[in-house]
């Protein structure tokens, strides 16, 4: 779900994809399914750092990778058990800028750094005055808008890289989809995330439901190389970090969704947990190797000391 420039009849199966990198940014892929009467934009509003800048934001072609979202869906298979026990715009010096227009696969896409720079937009693909002055929040935002046509549509996902915060990854999820701003929105959503320092705290992969008990969020049972086509992602996985998912569904409480991150945010440290679970069996191991060891001892000083009491 996200905010719609115009009314949409229907909106479901939203998937987010996070992923910090070693250089401050964050790069997001986004992908549903609407149903829209009229031509419509969504506008995905973002923290970006300030100053802002050209730079600020870079766009990332996923035209050849429609299926980018049901691959990282692979990461996380179904186990079978086999035993159980029992705003208003604030005046800025980029406002008076040309937007640039991007051609991103099948989306034309703009950044609008400030709230003031939609004025540069046509009506058809901005708010209202009114409605962005209910949410001052997003006063020194900047935002990525995809234009998106008319008719029942699941279009090939949004991707595009932002200089954001570099303690929390950011999902946009704030809900605008009839002109107004209610304070529950109805969630079909599935967010996925990449950065070490959560790869650095999980334990084993349990199945593609159970939680990590250390995230609040469920691993994939091996690195994204596995189940992800990475040369595709255009540089958005990380093939050698886990993918980490959280599904929301229901009635929730209609705001964006930040999720703190630690650790440097693609090296990995030790992590001990995903062993924990052979504890068991390395304690018996390690009792089994002792007292073989010890026995063996025992013979050797047996044998010296016949050996010192034979005659000479």
């Amino acid at each position: 779900m996200c905010i719609f420039s115009q009314p949409v009849m229907s909106v479901s199966s939203t998937q987010i994809f996070a992923r910090a990198t070693s250089q401050g940014t964050q790069l997001l892929a986004y992908q549903m399914s609407y149903e829209s009467q009229d031509e419509n934009a969504m506008i995905l509003p973002l923290p970006i750092r300030r100053p802002v800048h050209e730079g600020s934001l870079r766009f990332v072609d996923l035209s050849d990778y429609d299926d980018f979202f049901d691959d990282l869906t692979q990461g996380f298979p179904f186990v079978a058990p086999e035993f159980s026990i029992g705003c208003a715009a604030f005046p800025d010096e980029t406002a008076e800028a040309v937007l640039e227009v991007f051609e991103v696969g099948n989306y034309i896409a703009s950044f609008v750094p400030t709230l003031g720079d939609f004025e540069r937009l046509d009506e058809r693909f901005t708010l209202s005055k009114e409605i962005w002055e209910q949410l001052p929040e997003y006063a020194n935002y900047g935002f990525a808008v995809f234009q998106l046509a008319a008719g029942s549509l699941k279009p090939h996902p949004m991707a595009f890289e932002f200089e954001g915060p570099r303690d929390s990854l950011f999902f946009p999820t704030l809900h605008i989809h009839d002109g107004e701003i209610h304070e529950l929105e109805e969630f079909d959503h599935e967010h996925y995330l990449q950065h070490a320092g959560f790869d650095s705290r999980v334990h084993g992969y349990r199945n593609w439901d159970v939680e990590d008990e250390s995230t609040g969020l469920v691993r994939s049972k091996y690195p994204a190389k596995d189940f992800c086509d990475i040369d595709r992602t255009e540089g958005l996985v990380d093939g050698n970090l886990l993918v980490h998912r959280k599904v929301i569904r229901g009635s929730h409480p209609n705001q964006d969704t930040p999720m703190a991150t630690y650790g440097d945010p693609t090296r990995r440290t030790f992590n001990f947990r995903p062993w924990l679970p052979l504890t068991p069996y390395l304690l018996v191991a390690a009792a089994v190797t002792w007292f073989f060891a010890r026995r063996s001892r025992i013979k050797k000083l047996r044998e010296r000391q016949v050996a010192g009491e034979s005659p000479s």
